[in-house]
């Protein structure tokens, strides 16, 4: 997103500003209210580790346990928060990060310079195999951390701290977006306890963030109480958030409309199209953030991004899709259909970039163009759609299965995995050999956290959120020069350029950009939905 001199992208806070510091609207916000609010969510995929929590399902508890350098307000806007200030050199290759003083653990420990660098080294750090491990790749050293023969415990040498108070990073490159990408929760900070057990830690994970861990009973429940010795930008007006777990959205929304569940981050599609009228609810609508995907692996024979075959068949299942479809009658325009791999409130975002077309419905095209590829090397496979069946999304892969057999003639199937943990893992683990859903809610407010974590080199072979392991030298390249730009403009030019390389290749298959849709139960207040398209948990009472 942003160097020294560029705006934030959807923000009114400057970068500028960012390095002395913007003052925070809920600072000094708190209340008496004991409520203790119960809140939707799905069994997270790993343990509580920041540096290892790439799905939303855990990402929405490790952001209220683990405070990091930046935070972001409700829309968006940069905030120092563990960091005092942050001042990167002229050209961006080199930040110095100063730490506010007085920020301790849940434990009573420290919080320090130290506790930043030795935690970004443990999650580069290959032996460690981390899913958060390719957000440091730009720093000196990532690329000694990637070797063969590590004992987990070598550090980047990019990273120093002069004393408890100074963090000093060095990059191997210039890299625009760094003062904002530390706001990501994989930049978290982690006491030394961690270090003694993770596997334990994760289980019961120790923070500095508004909330502190209680407990997390498997599949059930995970339970976050009020952090009181927490000083930073997001003070909690209420007493804590209980996450229920839930395997059907369906389930949880009818105890949203008994008063048995407070907030829902989701509607499942049976009531798209009477949420916001629903008497029993308070409903939540408006754009979002979050791009909704599927993804076929790179390297699946007959549909390899590298050769002409693949990329025809890509393209075919894409004109195949009737998004319109979707989102009208599956969603009830609760969507907004795909052109791009980012969203329409991000920065960067265009309806005009070349090829974009191919993410138009033309039942015709699309079967030309798969006896095209059929020229090439026949296909009389089946093709199956993997979606997780507990997030609600049955109808629209059977809507997406039935376009693309209807226009193309052939063999695709739904492929449903009972739980969100259970498809999580199956794509971490590279077990799914057809397509799979994939989505993306933004880690922090620029067209590059949509772009380089999904899709470059860097992140894929388990590095990072390039589930499918696409590898397009052409594409990282742009996304490097993108990083060097002296202007939004001029970066986001270069995002739009490697986007075009995407709409080409067709890694993933944009289908559309999911609303801000939630419901409260009727009592609760101040519910409203982020720029990630989340609940601002810290706000809610009751």
């Amino acid at each position: 997103m942003n160097k020294k001199f560029l705006a934030v992208a959807a923000a009114a806070c400057s970068f500028a500003l960012l390095l002395s510091g913007c003052g925070s609207s809920n600072s000094s916000s708190s209340s008496s209210d004991s409520a203790v609010i119960t809140a939707s969510n799905t069994e997270p995929q790993n343990s509580l580790i920041p540096g290892n929590t790439n799905e939303s399902s855990g990402g929405k508890v490790v952001d209220l346990l683990f405070a990091r350098l930046v935070s972001f307000d409700v829309k968006g806007n940069p905030e120092n928060e563990v960091a005092e200030s942050i001042t990167p050199n002229s050209d961006s290759s080199e930040y110095t990060i100063k730490i506010k003083s007085g920020w301790k653990f849940t434990d009573g420990t420290p919080v320090t310079s130290e506790s930043f660098a030795k935690a970004w080294s443990y999650t580069a750090n290959a032996k460690n195999a981390q899913l958060g491990a390719s957000f440091f790749s730009t720093i000196a050293g990532y690329e000694d951390l990637q070797k063969s023969d590590l004992t987990g415990t070598e550090q980047l040498s990019g990273l120093s701290t002069p004393d408890d108070s100074t963090l000093v990073v060095k990059l191997s490159q210039p890299d625009s977006v760094f003062g904002i990408k530390i706001g990501y929760t994989s930049f978290a900070p982690l006491p030394e306890s961690f270090y003694k057990d993770p596997k334990a830690f994760g289980e019961n994970p120790v923070g500095n963030g508004p909330y502190k861990f209680t407990k997390w009973d498997h599949n059930k429940e995970i339970v976050l109480t009020k952090n009181p010795d927490y000083k930073g930008n997001e003070v909690a007006k209420n007493n804590g958030i209980t996450f229920k777990i839930y395997t059907d959205t369906e389930a949880s929304y009818r105890d949203v409309q008994a008063g048995n569940l407070d907030v829902m981050d989701s509607v499942p599609a049976s009531a798209s199209k009477t949420f916001k009228t629903d008497p029993k609810v308070e409903a939540y609508s408006a754009a979002g953030s979050v791009f909704q995907s599927f993804t076929i692996p790179s390297g699946l024979e007959h549909f390899n991004t590298s050769t002409e075959e693949g990329r025809l068949r890509r393209q075919a299942i894409s004109k195949a899709i009737n998004r319109d479809l979707i989102c009208k009658k599956i969603l009830n325009g609760n969507c907004t259909v795909a052109v791009d791999f980012t969203s329409p409130v991000t920065s960067g975002y265009s309806k005009t970039l070349k090829g974009n077309d191919v993410l138009k419905y033309d039942a015709k095209e699309a079967k030309k163009l798969w006896e095209e590829a059929n020229k090439i090397s026949p296909y009389d496979g089946t093709l199956t759609f993997s979606y997780n069946a507990d997030g609600g999304a049955k109808p629209i892969y059977d809507a997406v299965v039935n376009s693309i057999n209807n226009a193309l003639g052939i063999n695709a199937q739904t492929s449903p995995v009972a739980t969100f943990q259970e498809f999580r893992t199956a794509i971490s683990n590279r077990q799914i050999s057809g397509a799979f859903r994939t989505g993306w809610m933004p880690d922090y407010p620029s067209a590059e956290n949509y772009l380089a974590p999904l899709y470059s080199t860097a992140a894929a072979d388990g590095n990072g959120s390039n589930d499918g392991d696409y590898k397009n030298s052409e594409f990282d390249e742009l996304i490097s020069k993108a990083a060097q730009a002296t202007t939004t403009e001029e970066a986001n030019k270069l995002y739009q350029q490697s986007e075009e390389i995407l709409l080409r290749d067709l890694p993933s298959i944009p289908l559309y950009y999911s609303n801000a849709n939630g419901v409260a139960a009727k009592g609760v207040k101040g519910f409203v939905m982020n720029w990630q398209n989340l609940p601002d948990y810290t706000q809610i009472t009751k």
